[in-house]
């Protein structure tokens, strides 16, 4: 009786393993950098949560909802805009109208262009609220092993440059880190290390699409990446990404991507190991 009461036991805690096991289970996680021309566009997919951070320019947001669709995105726990300008905020109206969102972030900045009104008027319709974006913000999620979490901006800037108001995101999965930088610019970056918020990471979204008064040499000796993608077009008259940038990411011995040459750029992270995987439109 004892050895079958042994048995009985043994069985329901075997299927209980089996059971429990595979939702435990940390899956993969994917960061599409998704090639929208001069401009940001970024999907994290953490298994079953995906969050947008900006829907590139006036005119791309069709092509950032094509994309995520792609993917069987249907809904988007959150989505981030980094700051108000029209190359990050502006097809975000249309993923908000297109896409059933959760949430939204933002830094706590205005502006008056009419990619930035249309970015609101849809959060509005959709009976959202706008979270703050700012450090120690986190984007809560159910994955297992994952934080998002805003490491800047770490204080409040004049409203004449909107780029050090980005919203800094940085996720970590297990053992890898990915920091997405928007256009913070070099104050932003010092603020950042002065309030010792910044560690190794392994993949960087180059901020302000490689411009140089960005990823100066003290951000790169503090994060160290390994791997780096620029999203940038082939034609802007900005000069971007910037001789001055790329030199800084050659000393710091980090392998480049960029969306003008290798067009949507990929990464896995098994929360131990990345592999990247380009797709070129």
């Amino acid at each position: 009786m004892k050895k079958l009461n042994l048995l009985v036991i043994f069985s329901l805690l075997l299927s209980l393993f089996i059971y429990v096991s595979p939702s435990s289970a940390a899956s993969n996680v994917k960061v599409h950098v998704i090639d929208v021309g001069q401009g940001d566009s970024i999907l994290i997919q953490t298994g079953n949560e995906n969050v947008l951070i900006d829907g590139g320019n006036k005119g791309k947001g069709d092509e950032v909802v094509a994309y995520l669709k792609k993917q069987k995105v249907k809904t988007l726990n959150a989505v981030v805009s980094t700051h108000p300008d029209a190359d990050h905020v502006g097809g975000l109206a249309e993923v908000i109208n297109s896409l059933n969102v959760k949430s939204v972030y933002a830094p706590k900045v205005t502006h008056t262009t009419q990619a930035y009104k249309n970015f609101l008027t849809a959060v509005k319709k959709e009976g959202l609220k706008i979270k703050v974006a700012k450090k120690g913000v986190e984007i809560p999620t159910k994955a297992k092993n994952i934080t998002l979490k805003f490491l800047a901006p770490v204080k409040e800037y004049t409203k004449s440059d909107l780029n050090d108001w980005s919203g800094v995101l940085q996720l970590t999965h297990s053992k890898k880190k990915f920091l997405f930088t928007g256009d913070a610019e070099t104050q932003a970056e010092n603020d950042m290390l002065k309030a010792g918020v910044l560690s190794k990471v392994d993949v960087l979204k180059v901020s302000h699409h490689g411009a140089k008064e960005a990823t100066g040499t003290s951000f790169l000796n503090k994060v160290k990446p390994t791997y780096a993608v620029i999203s940038v077009s082939k034609t802007n008259g900005y000069g971007h990404p910037t001789a001055e940038t790329l030199n800084r990411l050659k000393k710091a011995k980090t392998k480049v991507y960029r969306t003008d040459k290798n067009g949507n750029v990929i990464f896995t992270s098994t929360g131990s190991k990345i592999s990247v995987k380009v797709d070129k439109n």
